[in-house]
């Protein structure tokens, strides 16, 4: 993204193609899609929902638990959720403690790489139908 705003193409002009394409609940990465590859946007609910069977495949029950917290926030709030500076802010709001969590995930880099594990089955790119 930083190459786009380095073109001219910020947060605000990528906001404003969402709005002209109605998808204002899909991320800019389906937004790009769309004008890259003619790829029809989905919103973010649906992404998650196309995605969860994998997300979900190899986790235990306590980090199914934590990645559906962390994928309502983002279907709520949009990507930047998914934002690895994110994390502790995240694990505070439904841990309410880093002990917490790592009593229920495992360690820190455990909790980490399944964050940002997840993400890659969340992101699998789409064929155009």
């Amino acid at each position: 993204l930083q190459r786009l705003a380095d073109s001219g193409f910020g947060p605000e002009q990528l906001t404003e193609m969402q709005k002209l394409i109605d998808a204002e609940k899909s991320d800019v990465f389906d937004v790009l899609e769309y004008v890259g590859f003619a790829v029809p946007p989905i919103t973010r609910s649906e992404r998650v929902d196309g995605a969860k069977t994998n997300i979900f495949a190899f986790l235990s029950r306590e980090q199914r638990d934590f990645l559906d917290f962390v994928l309502s926030k983002y279907i709520e709030t949009g990507v930047d959720e998914l934002d690895e500076a994110k994390l502790p802010q995240l694990l505070e709001l439904k841990y309410h403690a880093l002990d917490d969590a790592t009593n229920e995930l495992g360690s820190v880099t455990e909790i980490r790489s399944t964050f940002i594990d997840f993400q890659k089955h969340l992101y699998r790119r789409r064929v155009a139908s």
